[in-house]
This record gives C-alpha cells, structure tokens and sequence, in this order.
C-alpha cells in the first residue's frame, strides 16, 4: 500500500512538473497584456468570476511562409452562467484589418501582424474584448490527437478528400485523417460552413478525451505535441484554474454560426459578406453573455 502510494504521489508530481514545463514553453503574452486581464486566479470560485473570452486561432505555418489563420473561433465563457458560446467566423469575411489599414479578408490579419492583429481585427469586427488566445499549429495538430488516442464524432455528410473516405455516422479518426477531416471545403456543399462545423466538432472531441483520466498515462506525447503546436497567453496557473473551474462547462457549449450572408469577388478576390442583421444579433448575443457596456464598442 505504501509502494502504490508513494508511486502515485510521484507519477502525480511528475505529471504536473511536465504540465508546468509545457505551459512555461508555450505561453507567449501579447504586447498590451498588463495587470488589466480577466481575474480568473484570484476568485475564490468560479460564481465570483467574471465572464471572459477567448480567441482560437487555427494557423497553417509551412516552411518558408507566415501563415493565415484558417480557423478563427470565439468562445466567452460566463461563469455565473455556466454557459460557453462558440462563434466561428469565415476565414474569408471582408472587414477592417485594424494596424494595417486596409479592408479585406479577415485571415489576411494574421499575416500582416499575427496574433496581435489578429485579435484586434476580431474585436472590431465583434464590438467585443477578447481576454485571452490560443494559437494552434494545425501542422502539428495531429500529434495533439494521435498523443489523446484518436477522437470519435459524428460524420452527418459522406466525404472524401485527400485519399480519405468520411462515411456517415460515427467515425474515429487518427491524427491524419482528422487534420485532413477538419481541411474539407470544396467536396462540401456547405463549403466553408461545413469546414467550420467539422474544427468544431474535432475541438470538442480532444477537450472531451484530453479531460479524461486515462489521457494522462500518455502524458509524455501530448505536452510534447502541445509544446510544439501551441501558444497563448494563458499563465500557468490561469489554465490550471480553467481546467478545475470551467472543465464541466464542455457539456454546455452553445455553437453559433453565420448562417446568412453572401459570397462574391471584389477585383479578383473572393470575399464572403455577412449579413447585417444576423452580425448585429451575433454582437448582441456576445456582448451580453461577457456582460459588456455595448456603448464602450
């Protein structure tokens, strides 16, 4: 009994020290964070604290070249609540790329100034602070999955791409087949939409499977693969604080998307176009789930 005790209090402090480690490595602030952040470390219970938001950026970064972040989802989390909102915005929206003074595709942001840019593009095009980020490789997104054991969702469309058959139904996929799931566009009738839904989807799957116990006999490859693939501006001890506070919210994640809204060129570029009164009502949803003064934006 002693030997099982004193292994597991050794196995539990060795997992943490590797979690420190990884956080340590992949946390890179931006340049306006300051003592002004959402005080998610402090509050003695999640009740106390107030409502925040993140911004998930999914970038492809190849050799050779900047990158444009493909997938761009908001997620506010309200913990009075205890409610998360997940927004995706079309990587191909026209808007105000704030820094650089031009109007064009919104992922454009990311390769003109990066995270920072990135970020306070979507805040203008939200009316909405966003608190936090986290910057995924999808290069390196695989080993994520691969190192949690593969995910399991549900297919609701037939598709193949890549060399890959997506029946319908409930599939499993491995870390190939899921980056190359979470890349189909054009195969899709839905095209960028069903892109959308299907990041989400893989999203939700590693949460769920990254949270459970057994995840962590594998601990050594998924802060490996996690190093290699993320960063944020989270502390250490904020995303230790998440994972106790707010891991039970997964279950209560209410998925939104532009449903309107229309596509066309402008020169030789294609741009989609939001409609109006669905972007104005995605604002308004936001701004009071965070609980925001809409004058202030």
């Amino acid at each position: 009994m002693a030997v099982l005790v004193v292994g597991g209090l050794v196995y539990g402090f060795s997992v943490y020290q590797s979690f420190q480690n990884t956080m340590d490595q992949v946390y890179e602030p931006l340049k306006r964070d300051t003592d002004k952040r959402v005080d998610m470390v402090t509050k003695k219970d999640q009740i106390d604290a107030p409502p925040f938001s993140v911004l998930l950026l999914g970038v492809d970064e190849r050799e050779d070249d900047v990158g444009r972040s493909d997938t761009m989802i908001v997620l506010t989390v309200n913990p009075s609540e205890e409610t998360i909102k997940m927004l995706s915005i079309p990587r191909d929206t026209r808007t105000d790329i704030i820094g650089h003074g031009t109007v064009e595709k919104i992922n454009h942001a990311y390769a003109y100034g990066g995270v920072q840019m990135s970020v306070e593009t979507v805040e203008d095009f939200l009316q909405i602070p966003i608190d936090y980020y986290v910057k995924v490789n999808m290069q390196g997104f695989e080993k994520i999955v691969n190192a949690v054991g593969g995910v399991t969702v549900k297919n609701d469309l037939a598709l193949s791409h890549g060399g890959y058959d997506f029946p319908k139904g409930e599939i499993t996929l491995d870390g190939k087949k899921a980056l190359v799931y979470t890349r189909i566009r054009y195969e899709d009738p839905r095209g960028d939409f069903g892109r959308q839904d299907r990041q989400k989807q893989i999203i939700q799957a590693v949460i769920d499977k990254g949270a459970r116990v057994q995840s962590m006999w594998n601990y050594n490859s998924l802060f490996n693969a996690v190093g290699e693939t993320i960063k944020t501006n989270l502390t250490f001890e904020e995303i230790v604080n998440l994972q106790k506070r707010y891991k039970d919210m997964r279950h209560n994640i209410d998925q939104m998307r532009f449903e309107e809204g229309d596509g066309g060129f402008v020169g030789d570029l294609w741009y989609y176009f939001p409609d109006e009164q669905e972007l104005q009502e995605h604002i308004q949803t936001l701004q009071q789930h965070l609980e925001v003064d809409k004058e202030s934006y």
